[in-house]
């Protein structure tokens, strides 16, 4: 039967023959009779099936379950063996009983030759199908973490907090706070070490982290020389060093050579130097040129200029630059060697300053925005963002080294290249002018007018600025304002007016020339128009201080306390600590009667010029009048210490000790007033006066002849004499008063022929009186109004009188240092586009107290 079945099933069975093309034609095509997968369920097979050998085989396995398992019974039979018991047991023939038999997940049956790979034939009874990855199980277990109390944990915690440590120092540093930073760094190689040790004893030893070690080291050492702790600093730098397992740890050695130069150990800095430039590869070009430039500049502080030559002649052949190029003519400079110093600048010319065309930043199209294009507004609002962003900057930096090194060098070089310094100059702009700086041109020619000022050659000043007349306007407008400048300056004020003029004229927008205009019309008294140029200076520069301070000045001058007193303010906002501008302020508080603010802002300018004798003497006058005795003679004794000559303060200290009943001390005083002023008797006067006051009636004898001796004709010394004598009982008390009596007589004859010329000149004194009050009480300004009320010594009574202190009138009876250079306007010079600290020292000094 079996056979029968397999003829007719192979009959279905189409075989390929050789005469066709495709061998694998029909493959695919699927047969009904191939479908064996109902062949279970069809009772004509399962018939046929029982009628074969096969069917009469005993089972297989074991019994599935009672007759609700829905599977067709083989060889029912032998059925009441399955299910004797509870369990399944062997069959008949002795073969074990399968997995899927007894229960059991039939995916859990080992793989076959016959089954394969996560295939079986029970996904149509209801398990899942085909899924070799096991995806259908749902999301993995998280994964375990691991215990926190673990050897690795700990040292990964420990490993992340030396890196926190580092991080930490770090930001210290850049702070400034060089104190915790160091002991941040201290820290961090504290646990780093503790770290090393727990590997060492876990057998960890190969997981070491190199890294972590030198960045530890590292940081320490550049804690250590920034806190100047330049001996630790080396010693950690060297365990780096030698420690053969940091890779590029030689380089170090710059920064050991950098200490070193602090040190100013200079053999060793250069030591460093060459070792490191022996550990740097040739293809490292830069760093290994900074280190050349180091120890040329070595080189230079032990005075070996031909080495410093060598390494810095070298570097202008690989990569020049301009500090180099400086440094070479500096070097050949000192050498002496004229030839060598011009082919070093011409040398410096040639430098590139690799900044692109500056045309970029000009604005694309008209002005006017209906006739600009979409691109051309797009590229304006670029510019707008670019124009002053960082790389803008940088390239401003370095033009303005480039120009600061070609204009000193030529300053240095100019008088050793040729006889003279006018043709040295003449040379080096002429070079100028034939290389790619020659904008710099006419700025030299400028800075070779300030080199006559310099030289005290007014002249040859003039004469070179006079040159740029016929210039273009921006530096004509630039001589003509420093032509003004001088011309202020030697108080011609027809020729600085006259080049003012000009100055303006090629530029009205020029805040100096504005500021040089009002200047003449405040010397010649015109307070008004000169308070309005320098408004118009400040409109077009709100920076100019010139402008601020000698606007101040002028309304301080014309009574209008409150605009001078802002004006001095909004400088202070830019001179924190100029003592000018701070004077002002006080001065103007204590002509407003404000003691309380007078007083704060002289104790701010005694805190910037601690040796101004005048400052001091003017806080004593504020606190006398406030009846403060004890402060204004604090005070007015500084004032005699830093200077012994000024006559007011060494009254008032004499009046002081008298008033004190402390005639003895007052005596010094009064014989450095003699020392001063030996022609005024008065102060010899009141030493014999003192004398006698203390009880010492010998020793004021002896000064009241001393004194009739050098002075015969003096009434009260003769008087005092008279009286002295007569007390003591002396035999001169006669013949003193026969000359009291003729010198008595003189005095009258002079009194009267001084009296009848007072008369023949009475009325042009009454005409010019006015003149004099007001000459008198702009002297007695800056005392304050509360000092017209003081007493004076009267010297004729110097017996009977109570001796009051004497409170200093500064601006009427002594010229000091300070007072006076703040009454004086600040005279301005364009910068053109120099630098502004140089500018000042040469042009602008008098921001600066002489």
């Amino acid at each position: 039967m079996a056979g029968v079945n397999r003829m007719s099933m192979m009959e279905q069975v189409h075989l390929g023959g050789e005469d066709e093309d495709d061998v694998y034609g029909g493959f695919n095509d699927y047969n009904a009779t191939l479908d064996t997968d109902d062949l279970a369920n069809d009772p004509s097979f399962q018939k046929a099936v029982l009628r074969t050998s096969h069917g009469r085989r005993p089972p297989p396995t074991g019994f599935r379950g009672g007759a609700g398992a829905g599977a067709p019974v083989l060889g029912g039979a032998r059925m009441g063996t399955a299910m004797r018991g509870g369990r399944a047991g062997p069959s008949s023939m002795g073969r074990p009983i399968t997995g899927a038999a007894a229960g059991q997940d039939p995916q859990a049956r080992p793989m076959t030759a016959v089954r394969a790979a996560g295939y079986t034939a029970v996904g149509k009874r209801g398990v899942a199908g085909f899924d070799p990855l096991n995806q259908a199980a749902g999301p993995a277990p998280p994964l375990e973490p691991k215990p926190e109390d673990s050897p690795e944990e700990k040292i990964r915690q420990l490993e992340k907090k030396v890196n926190e440590l580092i991080e930490e120092s770090c930001f210290g540093n850049s702070r400034g706070e060089l104190n915790l930073a160091l002991e941040k760094a201290k820290e961090a190689g504290r646990k780093e070490r503790v770290l090393v040790r727990q590997r060492e004893q876990m057998s960890m030893g190969d997981q070491i982290n190199l890294d972590l070690t030198y960045s530890v080291l590292f940081n320490l050492a550049n804690q250590y020389a920034a806190n100047e702790m330049y001996n630790e600093a080396l010693n950690t730098y060297q365990v780096i060093v030698k420690n053969k397992m940091f890779s590029n740890a030689g380089r170090l050695k710059v920064n050991m050579g950098n200490i070193y130069f602090k040190q100013k150990n200079y053999p060793k800095a250069i030591k460093m130097y060459r070792m490191s430039l022996d550990q740097v590869p040739n293809s490292h070009k830069e760093m290994r040129t900074k280190i050349m430039q180091n120890i040329g500049i070595v080189f230079v502080k032990m005075g070996q200029y031909s080495d410093a030559i060598t390494s810095f002649e070298h570097i202008m052949s690989e990569a020049p630059s301009f500090k180099t190029g400086f440094n070479l003519i500096l070097c050949y400079f000192a050498l002496g060697d004229r030839e060598k110093m011009k082919r070093a600048f011409q040398k410096l010319l040639t430098v590139d300053l690799k900044i692109d065309d500056e045309d970029k930043y000009l604005p694309h199209g008209d002005k006017d925005d209906d006739k600009i294009s979409q691109e051309d507004k797009q590229y304006n609002l670029v510019l707008e963002m670019i124009k002053n962003d960082s790389l803008r900057q940088i390239e401003r930096e370095r033009k303005y080294e480039a120009e600061n090194c070609i204009k000193t060098a030529a300053k240095i070089i100019s008088p050793a290249i040729e006889v003279s310094f006018d043709a040295g100059y003449d040379w080096c702009v002429e070079q100028v002018k034939n290389s790619q700086y020659i904008d710099l041109a006419h700025d030299l020619e400028i800075d070779k007018a300030i080199m006559f000022l310099k030289q005290k050659d007014f002249n040859q000043a003039i004469d070179t600025l006079k040159s740029f007349e016929k210039k273009d306007s921006k530096v004509a407008c630039t001589a003509a304002t420093n032509l003004s400048f001088l011309y202020f300056l030697e108080n011609d004020l027809a020729q600085a007016d006259k080049y003012a003029e000009v100055a303006m004229t090629a530029d009205r927008y020029n805040p100096y020339a504005l500021v040089n205009k009002g200047n003449v019309l405040y010397s010649k008294g015109d307070f008004e128009k000169a308070r309005e140029f320098f408004r118009e200076a400040l409109q077009n520069d709100s920076s100019c201080v010139e402008a601020l301070y000698n606007l101040g000045l002028t309304n301080k001058k014309i009574g209008r306390l409150e605009d001078a007193l802002d004006a001095f303010y909004k400088l202070h906002a830019i001179l924190r600590n100029s003592p000018q501008v701070i004077f002002q302020i006080a001065d103007i508080h204590d002509q407003l009667e404000d003691s309380a603010q007078a007083t704060e802002w002289f104790m701010q300018l005694i805190g910037v010029v601690p040796t101004d004798c005048s400052v001091l003497a003017r806080m004593g006058e504020i606190y006398d009048n406030d009846g403060d005795k004890s402060q204004a003679f604090q005070y007015y004794y500084d004032s005699y210490r830093y200077f012994p000559s000024n006559i007011p303060v060494i009254e008032w200290l004499g009046a002081y000790y008298i008033d004190s009943k402390f005639c003895e001390k007052a005596i010094h005083y009064f014989e450095r007033a003699g020392i001063v002023q030996p022609n005024q008797v008065k102060w010899h006067l009141m030493i014999a006066s003192c004398h006698r006051r203390s009880g010492n009636y010998n020793q004021a004898l002896e000064t009241y002849k001393f004194i009739h001796r050098k002075f015969p004709d003096n009434v009260e010394c003769l008087k005092f004499l008279v009286r002295i004598c007569s007390d003591l009982g002396l035999k001169e008390a006669q013949e003193y008063a026969t000359k009291l009596k003729k010198a008595e007589k003189a005095k009258e004859l002079k009194d009267q022929r001084a009296s009848s010329g007072t008369r023949r000149g009475s009325g042009r004194r009454r005409e010019g009186s006015a003149e004099a009050d007001r000459e008198t009480s702009a002297g007695t300004r800056g005392a304050g109004k509360r000092g017209a009320a003081r007493r004076r010594p009267n010297l004729d009574d110097a017996d009977e009188e109570s001796f009051q202190p004497r409170k200093q009138e500064v601006d009427s009876n002594y010229v000091d240092p300070l007072g006076p250079q703040m009454e004086r306007p600040k005279t301005a010079a364009k910068r053109h586009n120099l630098d502004d600290e140089f500018a000042d020292e040469e042009l602008g000094d008098d921001l600066l107290p002489e």
